[in-house]
Order: structure tokens, then C-alpha cells, then sequence
């Protein structure tokens, strides 16, 4: 593994890596294959990331992109209607004058990384509290982001890595005019539902064709991924290129426990809370399940992830490899006097834990906004502290209100995604009786929050009367002056500043506490680069990561389960199920399948490393040419969170043959297979 600090080496397939540090000797040790420059940074250009979450890549040199069906859903749910369900039927534009734009969907390509660790750590003077070196380090993070983006006009973050051991500044061409080509419908997309969710084998067409525009023209784009023409073999080297989210692989031990024994059981008692509400709400009409349908999904996948990743923390091989490896880093450093600033960070982080978790049921209510759950209030917090944060100079401001990010942040704030008042009324009257529950009836919060009202009818005055659902409204709250605000009437406006002295107070504990565990973290980062003498990749960080893997498939129960699956498959899996629901086909699959190659691979597994956030990141081989996209894991993956395995976790791809026979024979889209294959418009 590439845990050689801690454990004993073996070449195994992990490694969420960063682009300008590559796995190159690891890869040409165990596979002969070595990528240059040129490989690294066509892979990098030609990868996309979805800031609604997920990724996805360039496919042709007319700004056609690649992703999930899942990930352009809410793209898809803000199209639809009564009228017209893109989610449940699908879309294509047969010329480029019926591409439908989106919304407040914002595309980024990673144009390029620098390390400023040494500036950002240079502005935390020794000797300062924690909470005014968290204070200097967002001041100077903020400072390096307007920087670069007065030098570049491109997207700037800078983003911490190994917990707070080093800092990349991180530059992205940002996409705002992105318009939809292709969606398949949602039953043959998300083919088996929620009980093949996190299961494999699969036979799910999981893909969505969106295109980038620039001055209202298709953008040029030189790094584009060439399609391949014979997809995957079994135990064929391939590479991802994606921005998985979060991974908790580097936390101790005490943050694990916290992990298993608090955090985790907690957020599934919310979530599970949250399927019910949402459940109940899309049986009472199929417009209701309409309107409900993306939110639903979300939090089915979230809480059988978490689920998956309980069951790893609550295995005991796993913490024990866990306790061992700390152990093993520990004496390394007890041993080392070059060390000895590294031997209290273990004690400090499970101190500064502590106080978080004192903290945080309230700081999950209030600051998290489990409490007011409902999009009007995400938008009227967002517009009440937009009006106090732009007051303040850059670097004191709150990170989402940064000058670097504010582009963005009007961009989703000014939205005319539809919202429902139904749904929103639901889901706020849900949120306050959890706020009283939680918190108690009497607490002072609860009293602000229902103003003497059960949460049903207070919810339902919130969502009824407050003028948050107009854009323009919003755009007017958004230029006021501090003292004008705190005399708008509007009682959603009114509610989040009610609130709001209590959440900012949560948050600064938790903020200040993260400030000590990033110290630490620095100095265990120092020990991990120390006794490793090599190259280790830090944890997800939703940027642009590459991991590889061979296909390959498993065992498991006593069989075999094949690299991959066959179209043939999908319908022998509808006739099993008599074509009962999750597991029935849209009726245009029916009708083609005369026309169909049933022998034609479907979705097939590797033993690259994924995790949430990778949906819809391209896989390609030694050549670079595109042959499949990700989007799942199995069940044994979800585990890949905490630590990496291979014996039965697998990454799930579509290959990329059935798109083409799929656009072809199903879907009538010649011209768009055409474009794949590398035909000009």
C-alpha cells in the first residue's frame, strides 16, 4: 500500500492522487507505465467538475461533456414540470438550437496548482491563540485567492490538504452558460432503484450530455477526451480522473470513535427522519413525487452510504489496523528527536474533538440548519449575512462570502430554480419539530424560531407570506445596508436573523477547535512525509484527484462476480422481475430491442479508488481514449472512506460501447454518437 509509514508495504491499487504529484514510480514499478506531462495535463484539462457535485469530461472538441444521470438531475429536475418530467422521459436536442440552458449550473476545469503552504503558514505567527491564527490564516488564504483572480480572471481557492499539512492554490476556467444535450430516462439510468443502489452486478445506463458555451457559441476546447471504440478487458490497467469528495483516511483514531460512536449514528437518525418525510409526501400524488423526487434520491444514497461506512467502523479488523497504525507512527516518532514537536498532536486533536462534540447538536441545528431545513431559509440566511459579511474586508469575511467566491455564490442565490411551497412548508414544519425535540420546547432558539406557534402552523406562515421565493426580491434584500435589513418585515428574512447571533457563536467554537486540529494534523503530516521518504496522496478534497485500478472482478458468498455485465443481462433481469418496478424498462427499451447487440458490455467494475464525488469522472486507458464513466460503488466500497481495500470494494462504470449502440438503436441520436466517435458538427 501506499501506507508505508505505517504499514507494512504491498501494491495495491490505492491512492486518490494529486495531478502535480503523481503516483509515477508506484505506476511504472507495478505496471510498467509511466504518464509524462503532456498525458497528466491533457487528463486534467479535458476533466470537469460539477459544483452541484460530481464530475464529468470533455468528449469533443465542440464543448460536449460527459457526466451522470444523477449528477445533471437537479439540472434536470429544474427543467421539469407538470408539464413536461425531463427526469422521468428524458431529452434530446436534435440541433444545437434546442439545448436547454440551466439554471445556476457552473462547470470548473483545473487549469492549474500552487503550493503556497509556505505563505499561508508564514501568516500564523508562533505563539497565537487559536483563535486569531484561525483568523490570520483565513486572512491570508483569502488575500492569495483576490490575488490570483485579479492576475488570472480564473477561479481561485485555496484548498487545505493532509488535514492542514500543506496548501495548493488551485485555478479553474469556470463554465456559467451550460446547456443540456441528452438525458436517458430516469428508469433506465437509475435501472434496479434504491435496492440496487450500492450493488453490483448492474445494468444501468447512467449518463447525461450537457455542452459548454462561451459568447453564446459551443466553447472550443482543445483537451478533449478521445472515445474508444472497444471499451474494457478484464485486468486492463485504467485511470480515473475525478474530484472525490471527502475522505476521512488520515483522522486518528479519537476521531474515528467520534466518527462511530456520535456523528455517524446521529446522522442517520436525520436521515432516516428525512426518507419518512420526503416517502410520505411523494405518495400523495405523482406531482408531489415529482417535485420531491432529486431531494428524495439524495437522502436514500446518503443513508445507505452511511450506513456502509457505520458497518466499517463498527468492523474490528478495521480499527484494529486503524490502532495499529497509530501506534506504529507514534513510536516512530517518540523515536525520532527531529519529531518531538509532533509527540502531544494526537492528545490535542482528541481534546479539541471534545469540543466540538460538546457542541455539536446545537452547532448541527443552528449552524448546520437541520432546524429550518427548507430552501427559503438557506436563501434568506444566505441574503442576511451577505449584507454584514461584504461590509467587512475580504479576509475577515465568512469563507462562502470571500471576494473570489461571490461570483458563484450570486449566481445560486439568484436562481430561478422553481421551489414548491408545498414541499417547503413540509419540510420546515419537519425541521422545527426536530429543532424542539432536539433542543427542547422552552429552549430560548425554539421560542425565537416558533414565536409561540406549533411548528406546522409557523412553517406554514414562513413559507406562505415570505417574499424570499421572488428573485427579485432577493436581488433588492442583497443591496441593502446592515441597519435597512434589520428593518425588513419579511418574517423569513426575520427568522434567520433571529437565529443568527447563536449559529455564527457555534460556529466560531468549531471553527477555533479546527484551527488547533489543523496545527496538529501539520505536525502529523510532518512525521507521515518524514518516515514515509516518499510521495503519500492527502485525503478527498472535491478537487481533481487521479487513481487507477485493473478491472477486475470478485468474489463473493462462495461465487464469482464477472468484470462485467451484458446488455443481454438488463433484460433477463426485467423478465426475473416480471417488469415490476424498480425493475421494469422504459417502454422505447422494449420496443428496440430487436435492434439491439445483446453481447454488447454494459457496466463493468475496477479496482480503482473511488468515493462520493467521483460520479461521473471519466475512466481511460494507457492511451488517454475514454472507455467508461463511474457511478457507484458496490456495498463493500463504501468503506473506502475510512480505508482503502481491494479484496471485494469496486468502483462501477458504464462502458462506453452501450452508449453508442444506446444513442444509435434506442434513441434515434446518430449525429450525437457521431459527435462521440469524433465526426464534426
Amino acid at each position: 500500500m501506499v501506507m508505508a509509514l505505517v504499514e507494512t508495504q504491498t501494491w495495491s491499487d490505492e491512492g486518490m492522487w494529486l495531478f502535480n504529484e503523481p503516483p509515477r514510480k508506484l505506476l511504472k514499478e507495478k505496471y510498467d507505465f509511466e504518464p509524462d506531462a503532456a498525458w497528466l495535463e491533457h487528463l486534467q484539462q479535458a476533466s470537469v467538475r460539477f459544483n452541484s457535485g460530481g464530475s464529468g469530461s470533455f468528449v469533443s472538441e465542440d464543448g460536449l461533456i460527459i457526466s451522470n444521470h444523477h449528477v445533471g438531475a437537479d439540472a434536470l429536475q429544474k427543467f421539469s414540470d407538470q408539464e413536461h418530467n425531463y427526469m422521468r422521459d428524458g431529452f434530446y436536442a436534435r440541433s444545437r438550437s434546442e439545448e436547454k440552458k440551466c439554471l445556476d449550473l457552473e462547470l470548473n476545469v483545473l487549469m492549474g496548482i500552487e503550493d503556497v503552504t509556505g505563505r499561508v503558514n508564514a501568516a500564523v505567527k508562533e505563539g497565537l491563540s487559536a483563535e486569531a491564527a484561525f483568523a490570520a490564516r483565513r486572512a491570508v488564504m483569502a488575500e492569495i485567492e483576490k490575488e490570483s483572480l485579479a492576475a488570472t480572471g480564473l477561479r481561485s481557492d485555496v484548498v487545505t490538504l493532509h488535514q492542514g499539512g500543506s496548501y495548493h492554490l488551485y485555478r479553474f476556467k469556470k463554465y456559467t452558460d451550460v446547456r443540456l444535450v441528452f438525458a436517458p430516462e430516469q428508469q433506465i439510468a437509475f435501472y434496479g432503484g434504491d435496492p440496487d443502489n450500492f450493488e453490483y452486478p448492474r445494468f444501468d445506463l447512467d449518463i447525461c450530455l450537457f455542452r459548454a458555451y462561451e459568447n453564446g457559441e459551443p466553447a472550443k476546447v482543445k483537451h478533449h477526451l478521445k472515445w474508444s471504440q472497444k471499451g474494457v478487458s478484464e485486468n486492463e490497467l485504467v485511470f480515473v480522473s475525478g474530484h472525490p469528495g471527502r475522505t476521512s483516511r488520515q483522522f486518528t483514531v479519537a476521531e474515528l470513535e467520534y466518527q462511530r460512536d456520535v456523528r455517524m449514528p446521529y446522522a442517520l437518525q436525520w436521515l432516516h427522519r428525512q426518507e419518512v418525510l420526503l416517502n410520505v409526501f411523494s405518495g400523495r400524488s405523482t406531482e408531489h413525487a415529482r417535485r420531491a423526487r432529486e431531494l428524495y434520491f439524495g437522502v436514500q444514497n446518503s443513508r445507505k452510504a452511511r450506513e456502509g461506512m457505520l458497518a466499517g467502523l463498527l468492523d474490528p479488523q478495521l480499527f484494529a489496523r486503524k490502532q495499529a497504525a497509530e501506534k506504529r507512527l507514534r513510536d516512530i516518532v517518540a523515536g525520532n528527536p527531529d519529531l518531538r514537536d509532533c509527540q502531544n498532536a494526537w492528545d490535542q486533536i482528541q481534546e479539541a474533538q471534545k469540543i466540538i462534540g460538546a457542541q455539536a447538536r446545537e452547532f448541527n441545528l443552528l449552524e448546520g440548519g437541520q432546524g429550518f431545513s427548507c430552501t427559503l431559509f438557506s436563501i434568506a440566511r444566505t441574503l442576511v449575512r451577505s449584507v454584514e459579511e461584504r461590509t467587512k474586508p475580504g479576509g475577515e469575511r465568512l469563507r462562502e462570502f470571500r471576494e473570489s467566491n461571490l461570483a458563484s455564490l450570486e449566481m445560486e442565490l439568484f436562481s430561478e430554480e422553481p421551489l414548491y411551497e408545498n414541499l417547503e412548508q413540509a419540510r420546515l414544519e419537519d425541521a422545527l419539530t426536530w429543532l424542539a425535540q432536539q433542543l427542547g420546547y422552552a429552549h430560548p432558539v425554539a421560542q425565537k424560531a416558533l414565536q409561540g406557534r406549533s411548528p406546522r402552523a409557523r412553517a406554514s406562515d414562513l413559507v406562505r407570506t415570505t417574499q424570499v421565493k421572488e428573485v427579485a426580491f432577493r436581488k433588492k434584500v442583497y443591496e441593502l445596508s446592515l441597519a435597512e435589513l434589520k428593518q425588513c418585515t419579511d418574517p423569513m428574512i426575520q427568522l434567520a436573523l433571529a437565529v443568527d447571533a447563536e449559529a455564527r457563536a457555534l460556529r466560531k467554537v468549531v471553527e477555533t477547535q479546527d484551527e488547533v486540529k489543523k496545527q496538529a494534523y501539520s505536525r502529523i503530516a510532518k512525521a507521515r512525509f518524514t518516515a514515509d521518504k516518499g510521495s503519500i496522496y492527502p485525503d478527498a478534497t472535491f478537487t481533481l484527484r487521479l487513481a487507477f485500478g485493473t478491472v477486475k472482478g470478485y468474489e463473493e458468498n462462495g461465487r464469482e462476480v464477472p468484470f462485467q455485465t451484458t446488455l443481454a443481462g438488463l433484460y433477463e433481469r426485467a423478465a426475473e422481475h416480471q417488469q415490476q418496478p424498480p425493475f421494469n424498462l422504459p417502454q422505447r427499451w422494449i420496443d428496440g430491442k430487436p435492434k439491439l447487440n445483446l453481447a454488447t458490455p454494459f457496466n463493468f467494475v475496477s479496482t480503482a479508488d473511488i468515493i462520493g464525488g467521483n460520479s461521473g469522472s471519466p475512466v481511460v486507458n494507457r492511451q488517454g481514449e475514454f472507455v467508461g464513466i463511474i457511478f457507484d460503488g458496490n456495498i463493500q466500497s463504501l468503506v473506502l472512506d475510512f480505508l482503502y481495500t481491494d479484496v471485494q470494494a469496486r468502483a462501477v462504470s458504464v462502458n462506453c460501447q452501450p452508449i453508442i449502440e444506446a444513442l444509435r438503436k434506442i434513441y434515434e441520436a446518430g449525429p450525437l454518437a457521431d459527435e462521440l466517435l469524433g465526426a464534426r458538427q
